[in-house]
């Protein structure tokens, strides 16, 4: 891997998606006008958006940062960019490395608004500090950032990129302990949640939400979230084809 390679192929990326506002809207507002809508959802039941709202933090940027990061890596394959770019000096890692790097930044960013209005404009109330809260989201973006990239190398089409969020979204959203607590699901889906990313992120938050200070677990679910993050990107420069058949 080179360093100015994959820094060349961020700012590339950067540039385009300066010019497409609809996937900034969606990387950057959406996640923001969700929270908004689900704290006043729950208005009416005091209690529900702070016992929820932390979790969402992480889940939200996930999910936009996945789709986005789907879809913009197959069409850079499907208009032929990819198989252009492969065919320079530039190795696969360089070019996940710069896809990470750009919507990793976008990621950030992301993250700053996301949390900024859920703690000082939606009162979300949470014992730590919000930094450690704004750790855990911007990586539960990075790690929605790498499962996109992963993912696009299996889809033919942009429809059947959007197809991979109920494969590889729902069943996490279902199992991360969300809507109840992992503990009380029946065993095998127990099991099956503690090997998913998304139940690290969302056990994050919680930490957060009731320790002033970073615990144990909440360190072990934070590199767990890092270090699947990585190890995607990986597998997702492993897989990476130059084209669409």
């Amino acid at each position: 891997m080179s360093t100015s390679r994959s820094l060349a192929t961020a700012a590339r990326v950067l540039r385009q998606l300066r010019h497409d506002r609809r996937s900034i809207a969606l990387m950057v507002l959406v996640p923001c006008v969700m929270l908004f809508l689900l704290r006043y959802v729950f208005d009416g039941s005091p209690g529900t958006f702070d016992a929820i709202g932390a979790s969402l933090l992480g889940i939200f940027p996930l999910i936009t940062m996945f789709l986005v990061t789907s879809i913009a890596t197959l069409r850079e394959r499907t208009s032929g960019t990819l198989e252009r770019l492969l065919a320079m000096p530039l190795a696969k890692g360089d070019l996940i490395a710069g896809y990470a790097l750009a919507f990793g930044l976008v990621a950030v960013v992301q993250s700053l608004l996301a949390t900024g209005l859920a703690l000082w404009v939606l009162g979300l109330d949470v014992v730590g500090s919000p930094w450690l809260l704004l750790l855990v989201a911007l990586l539960d973006a990075l790690l929605g950032t790498a499962l996109g990239l992963f993912v696009s190398a299996f889809a033919a089409s942009e429809f059947q990129a959007v197809q991979f969020m109920p494969t590889v979204i729902f069943p996490q959203l279902l199992l991360c302990g969300l809507f109840t607590p992992r503990d009380t699901m029946q065993p095998v889906l127990e099991a099956v949640s503690g090997v998913l990313p998304m139940s690290y992120a969302v056990d994050a938050m919680n930490e957060v939400l009731h320790h002033t200070d970073a615990t144990g677990t909440f360190l072990r679910d934070v590199l767990v979230v890092a270090g699947c993050a990585v190890l995607v990107l990986v597998l997702g420069a492993a897989t990476l084809r130059r084209r669409t058949d």
